[in-house]
């Protein structure tokens, strides 16, 4: 069967419209091309986009994608750093992902679910003399404090907000230009630097760490060659795991914005169970925007649905418009929680961090720590403090990534319950 022609994005580059359009680049071609697939040029090459569950499938599938010098140059220097599992494939991926998985355990997940609370706890009795709180920059703070703990990596109290900013500015600058961006690759190369002397002190018994922390595992971690992984790359994937809980803040802001939108919503969260309280954090994982695309390159030649790929191309997955789908979702754009009662999850129908298998595949390892926490904290926000909402701008720009309201959610008036 001769293949058909995909469907073409016309003009020469549409790279100032991904940065104009952030998140609603690839769904709006979607809706006006009534298509999950179509061809474009980025940064000067061809580039195919896809969105849905179908699509998010083929994307997945290892045998003909990769994720080896897909990521741009850009987003290694700062989001995830050089050398990190995102960029890997085959068995260097396989194992440096079970490195990653042999923490996601229940013991984990409890002690995390115990932590969270601790520190929202803390902050706000610090905070008791500040009249207004951005909740965005407050789980920063919080979240920072609670990556810390759980790796075993040591933070001092007075360092604490600092390494808050530097944290966050690794997943607010890679779409970012100009002076952000460059701000975002020094706050890389100081993090870097302050993991790697820890992985250090590790190795040369300058300082003691539970053995079942991940500065301990990750710091004496052997590759698929057997090889010790360099201290660069342990301190690459350490911050793999404190940069994704950190932005877990994103997700804080967002919740502080659904129970705002949606105070009946909120109401119904009055002593909610563990349950109750998932299917709300859920919904705002698909409903509002966090990550906007993955990438990939194709690994070979093939076809799909009646389409050529050509080995070598880049593609990008529309990770937030696969949320919003028609095909996928009933009554995408309203916001309901209980949608999540009875609903079957496959790898590829709801991807707010990415899709795929957990254990061998890309999707993102701390997934489920993200649930944790934000559980954790909307429980804390709706059960555990009261306060007041003032008059401020909740609106957020579709090209600003992460997105988050403009005045990033701020309370008052806060007290304990």
């Amino acid at each position: 069967m001769v293949a058909q022609d995909m469907p073409r994005d016309e003009g020469l580059d549409r790279t100032l419209n991904v940065l104009k359009e952030g998140y609603g680049f690839i769904m709006n071609r979607r809706e006006a091309l009534n298509t999950d697939v179509f061809e474009t040029r980025i940064m000067g090459e061809k580039a195919i986009c896809l969105t849905g569950s179908e699509a998010a499938e083929l994307f997945y599938d290892d045998t003909r994608f990769r994720r080896r010098d897909a990521a741009p140059a850009r987003v290694e220097k700062t989001l995830f750093g050089e050398g990190g599992v995102q960029t890997l494939d085959e068995e260097a991926h396989y194992n440096r992902k079970g490195m990653f998985m042999s923490l996601m355990d229940d013991e984990a997940m409890d002690e995390i679910g115990m932590l969270v609370p601790q520190y929202w706890q803390l902050y706000f009795k610090e905070a008791g003399s500040l009249e207004t709180v951005s909740l965005y920059e407050a789980a920063k703070v919080v979240f920072l404090q609670v990556a810390c703990k759980w790796t075993g990596v040591p933070l001092e109290d007075p360092e604490k907000e600092t390494l808050a900013s530097r944290i966050s500015d690794l997943y607010e600058s890679p779409a970012a230009l100009g002076i952000q961006h460059w701000k975002g690759r020094r706050s890389r190369s100081k993090v870097n630097d302050w993991i790697e002397g820890l992985v250090e002190d590790v190795r040369e018994g300058r300082i003691e760490v539970d053995q079942g922390k991940a500065l301990y595992t990750f710091s004496w971690h052997r590759d698929e060659k057997g090889n010790l992984l360099d201290k660069k790359t342990v301190a690459v994937e350490i911050l793999n795991l404190i940069r994704p809980m950190n932005a877990v803040s994103v997700w804080v802001a967002m919740i502080g914005l659904a129970l705002h939108e949606f105070p009946e919503e909120k109401h119904k969260l009055k002593g909610a169970d563990d349950i109750e309280l998932e299917w709300f954090i859920q919904e705002v994982r698909r409903y509002y925007p966090f990550f906007p695309f993955a990438a990939a390159r194709t690994d070979a030649d093939f076809e799909w649905q009646g389409y050529s790929f050509e080995a070598g191309t880049l593609t990008l997955l529309d990770l937030y418009g696969t949320n919003r789908h028609p095909s996928d979702w009933v009554d995408p754009d309203i916001f309901m929680p209980e949608r999540f009662k009875g609903w079957q999850q496959t790898p590829f129908n709801f991807i707010p961090q990415g899709g795929g298998s957990y254990d061998f595949g890309h999707r993102c390892a701390g997934e489920f720590v993200t649930i944790v926490m934000m559980r954790e904290t909307l429980d804390f926000l709706v059960n555990h403090l009261a306060y007041d909402v003032p008059d401020q701008d909740f609106s957020f720009e579709f090209n600003d990534i992460p997105a988050v309201p403009n005045d990033k959610v701020k309370i008052n008036n806060f007290r304990f319950l």
